[in-house]
């Protein structure tokens, strides 16, 4: 990562509102139109406004995946614009609501009328992936439209060949499910139950599909119903003046915030795994930010090429990880398109961060979106010390589908679909957060095992913090959790997995280390295997078993500086085996009694423990890494030896060594590790 300190002259664009990826020459007001009283309570109830429809959803939704908060809504204007978001709303749906809303009001433009309601999942529409599928209600008053109200939620089947429509082996998006254009599903008051029948048959549990589409219109009439009444009581001058200024309003206090830092630009990159249709080696998504003024720019251009797999994304979804990467940084910034007058990015098409349709995306969030946001993280780190976050778990995604055979259930199908808490990067002053949501969802709710097994034939068999899975560091990475599961009585049923960083694993900064690789091993006949994070259709059958960990997040500042007490603590709690203690921090702990918690810390040994790593680690990373992989395959090292010691990546089914791959790796740890490493004592 570099700071070139350089001072660009972008050209601005020729409206913020309409495009998000380029700069503008407006200003904020000074002072707002409204006296500041109206404008507050009038600001405040468009954002209760949108959380009524957050709790109409998860009142009347179907879809487990949709109860536990994958969802997202929004106020737009007339021209499609957003004016606020929800207080809890998913990351990754920030930021590509306006752009569906524009989309949809451009299609039917001429056509567009009270009781209308309109729905679309496409993803190339500046949407996300085509499980997000969104309502949109136009609002009229006196005749004019004045507003529409838009509600999102992830789908948990939107047809194609794999059950969840996560499908690795597809080759486009014909191939991944049900892409929906623009449509009308409520034309002037009258439902059009043919167009809704056609979309939810070609779905899997449709009587699910259908319920969840009611759920999400009747949040839209809600959210209109609630406007409404703010006109009648204020009138509608004021609203839709309570619109602009509630723009402006984000705009002008971003643009203050961005005026007090330094001018200059900053340079790093994350990675995705590999692309299958090539040789092995990781994908570059590369980030430049520049700051200059009071504006910021992303140039993601030096990024590579889209992957032959569907952990693309499309400029929507990249540009929805610019904006929470940013917003992460400045919390008390309101989210509305006032911000993107502020924040802009080049995303240039072809690459893996605006895939061109037919181009899969549905992985985007477990592929691109979640490195960009990473990468975004480390940058603001330079510039905002105080905030700093290492890179955190990698969002996953385990679905399993078939025919339900327990009693009772014969023949009913189901849909399990899973994602898991993980641990975020260890910060400046404070470990990172244990057993949390993804960064590209923080609202999003851990799923209750007992309700999945009552809808499901699977039956969790563990849920735990995984020891050792936070990255070392001054200030240790939040841990990851480990679940496993087990198949009930099912018939022609399959799973398929959704993840990334087996290869390029969460990385720590300014001398932190990496967290543990994602993936699935899966136990068939008493056979184990190590199935990756990547995979689609495999069948199961009743009996099976899986386990999958996520990672913990990257470790802040070097290990070695991280006070013993603290190590033992978190011996104490399982978080730090004895002997990681000892690899990682060099604390050497004797136990006394660990049944009741009885360890103590050997201060002479530490001290030598430490001394010894200081003196050979970065030696460690030059070492021969087919000796070093060969060591690992007759039992001398273990996985976290190989990736914290000696950066050596393996193709971890097999154990055969990534030559390409671990080069890149330990560049990656020179560069974040080892260069913040002490020598001293």
């Amino acid at each position: 990562m570099t700071d070139s300190g350089s001072d660009p002259d972008p050209d601005p664009g020729p409206d913020p509102d309409l495009d998000a990826s380029s700069h503008t020459d407006v200003q904020p007001q000074a002072d707002i139109d409204l006296d500041p009283v109206t404008f507050e309570v009038l600001r405040s109830s468009f954002t209760n406004l949108v959380d009524r429809m957050a709790q109409q959803i998860r009142r009347t939704c179907y879809s487990f995946v949709i109860y536990n908060r994958d969802f997202s809504n929004c106020l737009n204007d007339a021209e499609g614009n957003t004016v606020m978001q929800g207080s809890k709303d998913i990351a990754v749906h920030v930021g590509t609501l306006h752009y569906t809303c524009k989309e949809t009001l451009e299609y039917f433009e001429g056509d567009i009328n009270p009781g209308d309601v309109y729905i679309v999942n496409d993803p190339y529409l500046g949407g996300t992936h085509i499980n997000d599928v969104r309502i949109m209600r136009p609002v009229f008053h006196e005749g004019e439209m004045i507003a529409v109200t838009q509600s999102n939620g992830h789908w948990a089947d939107v047809g194609g060949p794999a059950p969840g429509s996560f499908n690795i082996e597809a080759n486009d998006h014909y191939a991944e499910g049900l892409r929906i254009p623009p449509l009308k599903i409520w034309d002037a008051g009258e439902f059009r139950e043919d167009v809704a029948n056609l979309l939810t048959t070609n779905m899997r549990l449709s009587e699910d599909r259908m319920g969840d589409l009611r759920a999400q219109t009747e949040a839209t009439r809600i959210a209109e119903e609630r406007l409404l009444e703010l006109v009648d009581k204020y009138g509608i001058d004021t609203v839709m003046t309570a619109f602009d200024e509630s723009k402006s309003y984000v705009e002008r206090i971003m643009r203050e915030q961005i005026r007090e830092l330094p001018d200059g630009t900053w340079h790093t990159q994350d990675y995705i795994d590999a692309d299958p249709n090539k040789e092995e080696g990781f994908v570059t998504i590369d980030v430049e930010m520049t700051i200059d003024g009071d504006e910021v720019h992303y140039d993601l251009s030096d990024s590579d090429e889209y992957v032959g797999n569907f952990l693309n994304s499309t400029f929507g979804t990249s540009f929805s990880a610019v904006v929470s990467g940013t917003k992460m940084f400045f919390p008390d910034v309101p989210l509305n398109s006032g911000l993107y007058r502020v924040v802009s990015a080049d995303l240039p098409e072809g690459t893996v961060v605006d895939a061109p349709e037919p181009v899969p995306v549905t992985g985007s969030v477990a592929g691109a979106y979640e490195k960009v946001m990473n990468a975004i993280f480390e940058l603001w780190s330079e510039v905002l010390p105080e905030r700093a976050m290492a890179a955190s778990f990698n969002l996953e995604y385990l679905l399993a589908g078939g025919q339900d055979q327990r009693p009772g259930h014969e023949d009913q199908e189901f849909a399990w679909y899973d994602w898991m808490a993980g641990g975020w990067g260890g910060r400046d002053g404070k470990d990172g957060s244990n057993a949390t949501a993804p960064v590209f969802g923080a609202g999003l709710a851990v799923q209750s095992l007992e309700g999945q097994e009552r809808d499901t034939p699977l039956v969790t068999s563990q849920h735990s913090i995984v020891t050792d899975s936070a990255g070392p560091g001054e200030y240790r990475g939040g841990c990851g959790v480990r679940k496993g599961g087990r198949m009930l009585a099912c018939d022609n049923s399959v799973m398929s997995y959704c993840s990334d960083r087996a290869r390029s694993i969460t990385w720590g900064i300014n001398g932190g280390l990496p967290g543990i690789p994602h993936g699935v091993t899966l136990t068939q006949d008493g056979e184990e295997r190590q199935m990756g994070t990547v995979f689609s259709n495999v069948p199961i059958d009743e009996g099976d078993e899986f386990v999958r960990p996520s990672s913990g997040g990257g470790g802040f500042g070097d290990p070695l500086e991280r006070d013993p007490e603290a190590v033992l603590e978190d011996v104490k709690d399982d978080y730090v085996s004895v002997e990681r203690a000892k690899r990682d921090y060099g604390v050497v702990i004797d136990e006394i009694d660990p049944e009741v918690c009885a360890y103590e810390i050997d201060h002479e040994a530490t001290a030598d423990q430490r001394a010894f790593i200081r003196e050979n680690r970065t030696e460690w990373l030059d070492e021969d890494p087919e000796a070093v992989a060969r060591r690992y395959r007759e039992g001398e090292i273990d996985t976290l030896d190989l990736i914290r010691r000696y950066g050596v990546i393996l193709e971890w089914s097999s154990g055969e060594l990534l030559e390409q791959t671990t080069a890149q790796f330990r560049e990656l740890l020179r560069e974040r590790a080892a260069s913040g490493w002490s020598s001293g004592s």
